[in-house]
């Protein structure tokens, strides 16, 4: 009864995302607000393409959109409430506001003067600002990978979440993607609701795209559309009721390898990280031979700290039914790399490394780990040299430089460690601003999912 009641509130509530009656929508006006306002700099400029941020007292609804040419910005359909407005752009400090109570239909924010940022520290000084260590560790901004294979920066778990969940939905576009024609070609009205979801996530209305794929998988409930309906809400971190539709898409099609890759990968970023492995386990065992699992299974470990309970056996299987893939040997050479220095068998990793790198001579990430293993073996000349590999082959090189920059610092050679240190800086801020972005547009998404009955925002308020 319980489950019962538990699936009534899912559809209840994906039916009022797109089927919001009119009634709804009345109330919504009625107990709702505009909120708007502007950023500026000390001099009461404007400031245009401002992140402005709308944050209740709990923390559990956001609203983000950013200023216009004027500096101004629009919030619409806020429901009554203890808000803070936080404003940011680049080059400047941060601005916050509130709390503010929200309960008039039009709310004007004092003007946010955002002042400029303290300038970063010279370039003498930024050698000293990093702190080294003789240890094979990957230190920045106070986190610590004590492992010696992996560890990408500060923010590698979200980092791993939202590309497992990319990597999940991609699979829908690699087996499906080809086979269907435009939507007037297709005799099936449940295939012409996919490729019109298809088209709405290409032309960026995600919301679209769920109702869409939502309204396929109703029409028919096939695999392919459940699938393609649970990617669409993993795509943009929807956990929740992602979980519930690859979950009966599992019950309906045990068979069904990527079902259980979505269901896994969603309930690891939802955050229950072990039920998330065990779930992914299970699809390695389900057709031992099929190569997908076991690449979401390495994607996993190549990020955690340790080595995951079950997971080396696995990949270790992997490597031997394909050994003409890469990507077998590379991830079987990782989760050997997480074991406890005391159990490391390190001929064995660069073994593997080795042959992934024979396979695929472009694998940056294996050269990479090379350069993490010949630095924990005090094998300096062969650790730069895989290191500089990386750095030539990977596109954002932000751990190899890094690494580079303790090795040089090591032997003494402080300018070479210096220069690597600031490229390191320079790809970090790069890395960082596209997943900033990337993680904005889908926090919006998930903020709208969640209030389906809220107005949509003005085209002056739109994220960019």
């Amino acid at each position: 009864m319980a489950k019962s009641r538990r699936n009534r509130g899912f559809t209840l509530a994906l039916w009022l995302m797109v089927c919001p009656a009119a009634s709804g929508q009345n109330r919504a006006r009625e107990t709702s607000a505009v909120v708007a306002g502007a950023v500026c700099d000390s001099q009461d400029h404007a400031l245009d393409d401002a992140i402005v941020i709308l944050e209740n007292a709990s923390h559990a609804k956001k609203l983000a959109t950013r200023s216009d040419q004027q500096g101004h910005y629009r919030f619409t359909a806020v429901p009554p409430g203890s808000y803070t407005v936080h404003a940011m752009k680049q080059g400047y400090a941060e601005k916050s506001v509130g709390p503010l109570i929200v309960h008039l239909p039009n709310v004007k924010i004092p003007v946010l003067h955002l002042a400029l940022a303290a300038p970063p520290p010279p370039v003498k000084d930024t050698l000293s600002a990093i702190q080294f260590s003789d240890e094979p560790s990957f230190t920045v901004a106070g986190v610590t990978d004590p492992s010696n294979l992996g560890g990408h920066g500060s923010d590698t778990a979200l980092r791993t979440r939202e590309t497992l969940a990319k990597d999940a939905a991609s699979l829908n576009h690699e087996e499906a993607g080809s086979a269907r024609g435009t939507p007037h070609d297709s005799p099936n009205v449940a295939d012409t609701h996919t490729r019109l979801a298809e088209i709405a996530e290409t032309e960026g209305r995600p919301l679209d795209a769920v109702r869409e794929y939502q309204r396929a998988a109703e029409l028919e409930s096939s695999e392919a559309h459940l699938f393609a309906w649970g990617a669409e809400l993993l795509l943009h971190r929807a956990f929740e009721p992602a979980i519930e539709v690859f979950g009966r898409g599992h019950l309906q099609f045990p068979a069904s390898s990527r079902l259980l890759v979505g269901l896994s990968v969603a309930t690891y970023d939802q955050g229950a990280t072990e039920h998330g492995l065990r779930i992914l386990l299970e699809a390695c065992d389900l057709h031992p031979s099929d190569a997908l699992p076991y690449l979401f299974l390495g994607k996993l470990q190549e990020a955690e700290k340790t080595e995951l309970p079950g997971a080396t056996e696995k990949l270790q299987r992997f490597a031997g039914i394909h050994p003409e893939d890469a990507f077998a040997h590379y991830y079987f050479a990782v989760a050997l790399g997480k074991r406890s220095p005391d159990s490391e068998d390190f001929a064995a990793v660069e073994s593997e490394l080795r042959k992934a790198l024979q396979i695929n001579p472009q694998f940056g990430a294996a050269y990479l780990q090379l350069g993490v293993l010949y630095s924990a073996k005090k094998n300096i000349p062969d650790a730069v040299a895989a290191l500089k590999k990386a750095i030539e082959i990977m596109p954002l090189p932000d751990e190899a430089h890094y690494r580079l920059a303790e090795l040089y610092r090591q032997s003494g050679e402080t300018e070479n460690a210096r220069k690597e240190i600031e490229l390191y800086r320079e790809v970090s801020r790069r890395r960082t601003t596209a997943a900033e972005q990337s993680h904005h547009e889908i926090q919006q998404f998930v903020y709208t999912l969640r209030e389906p009955s809220s107005a949509p925002q003005t085209p002056e308020s739109k994220p960019q």
